[in-house]
């Protein structure tokens, strides 16, 4: 399952619909939040965009290509856009297993292409009220660059 939506998410809901699976032996979750801080700067809140369409198959693709290192019975990625205040939730990866090895690999995995592949836009307004968009961070692509 994929979604790109404005709304909160529960997680404990999507928990329980990766469990239903009888065939799963494992479940590894990733829940991202809006810091209040960013590269030193305090951060009072988000807002994030994406292009509707392109940003939905980028993630199946995401997914496709996880599928194909990783066995993976189940999946969900739920990512926000709109505006954000500090603590919320921006983003939740779910993977369902056989295996516990196949889960965390292909979470980690799912969120490192997430965090530099998809088309999301995130803009920052600063303490002092100032906005800026948010580059992709070296880490980022570090990270990416160990599943090549």
């Amino acid at each position: 399952m994929i979604k790109v939506q404005e709304q909160d998410f529960n997680q404990q809901i999507e928990y329980e619909r990766l469990r239903s699976k009888t065939s799963i032996g494992a479940i590894v979750t990733f829940t991202g939040l809006v810091r209040d801080i960013n590269q030193g700067q305090s951060v009072s809140d988000l807002s994030l965009e994406h292009y509707p369409g392109m940003t939905e198959k980028c993630l199946v693709e995401i997914v496709e290509q996880a599928k194909k290192r990783w066995d993976i019975i189940e999946s969900t990625i739920i990512h926000r856009v709109g505006q954000l205040a500090i603590s919320e939730q921006i983003v939740y990866v779910g993977i369902a297993s056989q295996h516990r090895g196949d889960a965390f690999a292909a979470c980690e995995f799912v969120m490192d292409y997430l965090k530099t592949q998809a088309p999301f836009w995130k803009k920052e307004t600063m303490a002092d009220g100032q906005t800026k968009w948010v580059d992709a961070r070296e880490d980022d692509q570090l990270a990416l660059n160990k599943w090549a």
